[in-house]
């Protein structure tokens, strides 16, 4: 019979938000605890996590004969990213990704989309980039105390 253990990252100076609680556990803590012998799994559960945002306007869209077809393929050709997975090597395990091209708001901003006459259409013309929250599908609290704001909680299973 295995075993849970949770967790729970807590920024008591307030300097630290939750997607950066959660940004720490899931980019550093996470694989830090998955090395432990007998750790089968690490979930990650509350805290925000981080995404690029893209709001069509679709009148701008229209006016542009723009499609959500041609954003879509835009988007994917301007980033190629590509998941990895994890290689285990020497008691260690390393992860593997492929990074896209895009880094800030700016370079999505800027994808063209199509040609109006000799002008490109950018993204930055018919949509809204903004970074925000990964729609939340639940919500955790520690100790009873449903203070969120602060707190990104985590299990591990062995």
């Amino acid at each position: 019979m295995g075993w849970v253990y949770e967790y729970a990252l807590v920024d008591r100076t307030g300097k630290n938000d939750i997607s950066q609680l959660r940004a720490l556990n899931d980019w550093f803590l996470k694989f830090e605890l998955k090395t432990v012998p007998d750790v089968a799994e690490v979930a990650s559960i509350g805290g925000m996590v981080r995404q690029y945002q893209v709001v069509l306007d679709p009148d701008r869209m229209r006016t542009l004969g723009v499609t959500q077809r041609m954003v879509v393929e835009a988007l994917q050709n301007a980033n190629q990213a590509s998941g990895g997975s994890v290689v285990e090597l020497a008691e260690a395990e390393y992860m593997v990704r492929s990074r896209g091209f895009l880094r800030s708001l700016d370079d999505f901003r800027t994808i063209p989309i199509s040609l109006s006459g000799a002008t490109p259409v950018l993204l930055r013309d018919v949509a809204f980039v903004q970074i925000g929250p990964e729609m939340r599908r639940g919500i955790a609290e520690l100790d009873g105390q449903g203070r969120g704001d602060r707190r990104c909680g985590c299990y591990a299973f062995g």
